[in-house]
């Protein structure tokens, strides 16, 4: 499933592109690696060409063009762009995916796309994170240095005449992909859905703060290790994984912006935030299932203002937008995902809930609780406490001394039936393993009269050591067991649904007592907990 993706650098040092897709550099510093000389280290495998050019350098052709135009002179300016198509590595494989193919595929690309730049096409084996995905990079110098022929994906003048700055909009960036989908189909290549976006996206800061995270983790671990100890984990947790393909050609840069104490806090928190609010999504079945449970499970707020979602975690002042986080945890993918939970899990919803504990507000409050989630609980436990109060007068059981003998009279009930499941449970295991028996016995028993009289006993033995094997099994067995006369099939068989029938009726009873007994359970100690709060208050006014 090949992606593109889009750079757009201001340094004003074109050869500096070129040494980045031919020498080895470091993936942190963007420093480049030299050998024992001092000499720069050329990468183990790459091909490189150049479109546009003419017979001068890319970097030389450039240059030329910016003094023939008089444009990028100042240092905001955009002087080049990188568009990086990186395929499924699967594709080597599966379909042949080779580099040269795919450095033929992408000339093609810039060819068709980029006419008039002067461009650098370059094809690598894999990318940073060792996946084995080939890509290509495709530099265009930002300025078109001749007139090309209007295509229909072309809007504005700036798109094909000479001396106009390409611009990368987002109808631009829509065309590319779509390119870029015909062009693996053309090829037989694995592709995805490039138009709807991502399910869970990922930026910049998040890919180079989990690459460094690692790294980290990994000179700490071995520190331990050579000390004798052991790693307590080993996979960075923190921040969000990294997307397949190569990292930006400036990783300086990038690692340094990480350094920005308001940009690092939210890559560490994005890859948590997003694995609790998808564990909540999957089990809710309405947006106030949805809200409540975040709260409740991760003090995570979640707001709609102008038709978007925010979320805001415990520990932050400032909401998180949903399209930060992803397309899945936008208002439209939420509330497609709750209506197909509901849909899908309409035994969940009929089933009768357990009635909810009260919420030891102070003791959560203590353990680093917002105030975001004190207003919740308070919310929470009123309704709690309502739902008990609705029981508690439907079972006529508003006196402790009542409640109390009849959670006994539940408890006796709930083991009494308890024992007895267990009871029928054991007897149909031993029915189910006597049948069994039977039937093996009475499959094999030709074939043990048969070897009595084999001319070759022990040829005919390993010719049928399965049958025999399961008859002498069962021979033991029924001596183990002191069975003499073996039991008819289908008697065992009426036996077998006798008692799955009594199993059935009991379980019920069981399952009754069990479902009020937690009932009561959780009354008595909602009510306990109700008045003792009331208490304290009053102690504290």
């Amino acid at each position: 499933m090949a992606t593109l993706k889009h750079i757009a650098s201001k340094n004003s040092d074109y050869s500096a592109i070129e040494a980045y897709l031919v020498y080895q550099h470091d993936a942190f510093t963007g420093k480049q690696l030299l050998d024992e000389h001092g000499r720069p280290k050329l990468r183990e495998s790459y091909l490189l060409d150049t479109l546009e050019c003419g017979d001068f350098s890319f970097a030389t052709a450039c240059l030329l063009a910016n003094r023939k135009y008089g444009k990028n002179t100042q240092h905001g300016d955009i002087k080049s762009h990188q568009y990086i198509i990186s395929f499924d590595p699967r594709d080597a494989a599966d379909n042949g995916l080779t580099m040269e193919k795919a450095q033929a595929l992408g000339l093609k690309f810039c060819e068709e796309n980029f006419p008039g730049h002067p461009a650098i096409v370059c094809t690598h084996p894999d990318g940073h994170n060792h996946s084995g995905n080939i890509h290509v990079h495709i530099v265009i110098g930002s300025i078109r240095t001749r007139e090309v022929e209007r295509k229909p994906y072309m809007q504005k003048p700036r798109d094909w005449r000479e001396g106009m700055k390409h611009s990368s909009t987002a109808q631009t960036m829509r065309h590319l992909r779509v390119e870029v989908m015909e062009l693996c189909e053309g090829a037989g290549l694995y592709q995805i859905d490039l138009l709807n976006g991502s399910k869970e996206r990922v930026s910049e800061a998040e890919y180079w703060a989990h690459r460094r995270g690692q790294l980290k983790l990994d000179r700490e671990n071995a520190s331990l290790a050579a000390t004798g100890q052991q790693p307590r984990q080993k996979k960075f947790e923190t921040v969000k994984v990294a997307c397949r393909g190569e990292a930006p050609p400036f990783a300086a840069q990038t690692a340094r912006s990480l350094k920005s104490p308001t940009g690092a806090f939210v890559a560490s928190q994005t890859r948590t935030l997003r694995k609790q609010i998808s564990s909540v999504l999957y089990r809710a079945t309405s947006f106030e299932d949805f809200s409540d449970r975040l709260m409740q499970q991760y003090s995570i707020t979640v707001k709609e203002s102008r038709g978007q979602l925010s979320y805001l975690p415990s520990g932050r002042t400032k909401f998180i937008r949903a399209k930060h986080l992803g397309d899945k945890f936008d208002k439209a993918e939420v509330l497609a995902t709750l209506t197909a939970n509901a849909a899908r899990k309409p035994k969940v919803q009929s089933k009768t809930t357990n009635l909810a504990k009260l919420i030891d507000i102070q003791a959560k409050l203590t353990e680093g609780k917002g105030i975001g989630y004190e207003h919740w609980a308070k919310k929470f436990n009123l309704k709690a406490m309502s739902q008990t109060l609705i029981l508690l007068q439907e079972k006529d059981l508003l006196n402790e001394d009542d409640l109390n003998q009849r959670i006994t009279e539940l408890e006796t009930k709930y083991h009494n039936a308890l024992a007895v499941v267990k009871d029928l449970e054991g007897r149909m295991k031993a029915n189910n393993k006597l049948r069994y028996q039977v039937a093996a016995y009475a499959s094999t028993k030709s074939v043990a009269q048969q070897l009595k009289t084999a001319k070759r006993p022990a040829a005919f033995e390993e010719q049928h050591r399965a049958e025999l094997t399961a008859y002498r099994a069962a021979a033991a067995y029924f001596k183990t067991n002191n069975i003499i006369k073996l039991p008819s099939p289908k008697k065992l068989e009426a036996e077998y649904a006798q008692l799955a029938s009594e199993k059935a009726k009991f379980y019920e009873q069981y399952k009754e007592a069990k479902e009020e007994l937690l009932k009561l359970k959780t009354a008595k100690q909602n009510v306990a907990s109700f008045f003792r709060e009331e208490e304290q208050t009053q102690q504290e006014r």
